[in-house]
């Protein structure tokens, strides 16, 4: 038999795997509070998370308790933020999604009412309000896909900072190493098809030599290659046709 190859190596959910817990900040979440109050808080600090790709914003409530969010452009320590569907339609501020206009740029939004955000809070992204019907409210995500979330869901104004971190070229495999170090990805990635017979379904050779669409239920040892596709290859009009 051959080794296990990386597929089965992951599912296994060992340290290897998994971000180190140790250089994370803190959990970059709203806190739980009273919906019908407006509260007001201030920017102490802005922190590099290792772990993340976003700066995070450390505010402090008038009522002294602390929580972590991904920054927003534009945000700046010192500045004073408001929390609650009374505050301004401002930069940096929380509200419910209810309350903010359609067409706002927000981020950090809320799935459901009080789990803290979970779409948008990639560097550089944002979504958009569309629409309002009774209780739910409409949201187009940065992959342009729209979703319908409670009006009472929170979500920041702004756009999430820390865009165009993919412009800057790595240049060496050096500052990927170190790129690739603090998160949990298995970095470098050899394809399949570079590996010995005994290390990969797809090795010994340039070609695979079998179809490398597999089944959504196919065992961890198969499962590699084109994982449940709808389809492969060029479709047939996407062929270029001569003079």
């Amino acid at each position: 038999m051959g080794k296990r190859i990386i597929t089965q190596r992951r599912g296994r959910g060992s340290p290897t795997w998994r971000t180190p817990d140790h250089i994370h900040i803190a959990p970059a979440k709203y806190p739980l509070l009273d919906p019908s109050k407006t509260y007001k808080g201030i920017v102490r600090d802005l922190i590099h998370d290792p772990g993340r790709w976003v700066p995070l914003a450390e505010i402090e409530l008038e009522t002294g308790q602390v929580f972590y969010v991904p920054a927003v452009e534009g945000l700046y320590v010192g500045q004073v933020i408001g929390i609650g569907s009374s505050a301004e339609i401002a930069n940096g501020n929380i509200l419910p999604v209810g309350a903010i206009p359609e067409g706002t740029q927000i981020c950090n939004i809320e799935k459901n009412p009080g789990d803290g955000g979970r779409y948008a809070r990639s560097s550089g992204t944002y979504a958009i309000i569309l629409s309002k019907s009774g209780d739910k409210v409409k949201i187009q995500l940065p992959s342009k896909k729209v979703i319908e979330v409670s009006s009472n869901a929170r979500a920041t104004i702004g756009v999430i900072a820390g865009g165009g971190r993919l412009e800057e070229p790595l240049l060496k495999a050096g500052a990927a190493y170190y790129k690739w170090r603090a998160k949990s990805t298995w970095w470098p990635r050899v394809r399949g098809v570079a590996m010995n017979p005994v290390s990969h379904p797809h090795g010994g050779g340039r070609h695979i030599g079998r179809p490398t669409t597999v089944s959504r239920t196919t065992p961890p040892g198969r499962k590699v290659g084109h994982i449940a596709a709808r389809k492969t290859g060029r479709g047939k009009g996407s062929r270029v046709k001569g003079p």
